[in-house]
């Protein structure tokens, strides 16, 4: 199953999904539901949902396909572009990125995100990295709007900053967008064995995969007869916290306030029957699409677990180990 996994995340990181931009991974997951016999649905919004099995007090586990990711604000009369950010986008972690902008009718240039004067040996000092001295480089012989305008870029077309997706020997998982494509990755594998396995669950099962997480409102409509929701998010990795990329993260609290108490308390237990490496931890400033789904008037349980990620909203780092010990809580909770 880790394999599987892993072949899924590498897939999933390699098409470019900022929020908004999601038809092609959406359809992607899709096909993979349907080969492995299930029947998945597109809501009018873009999710995928589909039933995994079992019956009575429906559970919702939803993971996000969305990513971090910047629009074209305007076109430049030098013919470079200025991005505005999709999500919690942080400029100063993309300055030398390679990216692609992918236009309304369907064409797709590359480029590279730079400072507006990047050359250490020229500039009397270096500018802020933030949006308004951010741009992007085409790699293509443009030198004016009108050049851009030819090529079919305007405002409004996608740019996607590229994943660089690397798993080494040692079993850590480097890439941009871990965040949340490892957790959509994992529900994929969960759906595997469901189907192979012919896996007993205890109640109604449902795979919930959102596109506008990162923009705060990717569960904000659930099945109607929901009575709880699991996201599967990232676990977040830094300063006072006692996960790593080794364990499976448990959110007691994020920046919407506490996880209902029922649902986090038993996923501890769970951790601790199945002698899982785990931590539970705070987030400070989090949401994730259990609170989307709160905001919207759901009247459910819900809480939010995740591998263990490192720098997130960067170029983000986790552990196989973490992968495992998600997949193995999640096959226990459904259980």
């Amino acid at each position: 199953m880790k394999d599987y996994i892993l072949n899924q995340l590498s897939a999933l990181t390699a098409i470019p999904s900022p929020s908004g931009y999601t038809r092609q991974v959406t359809e992607y997951v899709s096909k993979q539901l349907r080969d492995m016999g299930y029947q998945p649905e597109l809501s009018k919004k873009g999710n995928v949902y589909v039933t995994i099995g079992g019956s009575g007090e429906p559970l919702v586990l939803s993971a996000h396909l969305d990513t971090l990711g910047a629009m074209v604000r305007s076109v430049k009369d030098n013919g470079r572009l200025r991005p505005t950010p999709i999500g919690g986008h942080q400029w100063d972690t993309c300055d030398g990125e390679n990216c692609t902008v992918h236009t309304r009718d369907g064409r797709v240039y590359t480029g590279v995100v730079l400072n507006t004067e990047p050359s250490a040996h020229v500039a009397d000092k270096k500018e802020e990295k933030s949006e308004e001295h951010m741009e992007i480089l085409l790699d293509e012989n443009v030198h004016s709007k009108k050049d851009v305008k030819k090529l079919g870029v305007q405002n409004g077309d996608f740019i996607a900053m590229d994943p660089r997706t690397i798993i080494t020997e040692s079993g850590y998982i480097k890439s941009r967008f871990l965040d949340d494509k490892l957790s959509a990755a994992i529900l994929l594998g969960l759906a595997k064995t469901v189907k192979e396995e012919n896996l007993f669950l205890k109640r109604k099962v449902t795979l919930l995969f959102t596109v506008y997480e990162e923009v705060g409102h990717g569960a904000s409509v659930l099945p109607a007869d929901t009575t709880e929701i699991i996201s599967v998010d990232m676990g977040c990795v830094g300063s006072d916290l006692d996960c790593d990329e080794h364990m499976v993260s448990i959110c007691s609290k994020d920046s919407g306030g506490p996880y209902d108490y029922e649902t986090t308390t038993k996923l501890i237990h769970l951790a601790k029957e199945y002698e899982l490496d785990y931590a539970v931890d705070i987030y400070p400033h989090y949401s994730s699409d259990a609170g989307a789904a709160l905001r919207s008037g759901h009247d459910i349980r819900y809480g939010l677990i995740g591998p263990g990620v490192y720098a997130s909203h960067n170029y983000e780092r986790s552990h196989t180990d973490g992968v495992m010990n998600t997949y193995k809580l999640l096959r226990a909770f459904v259980q």
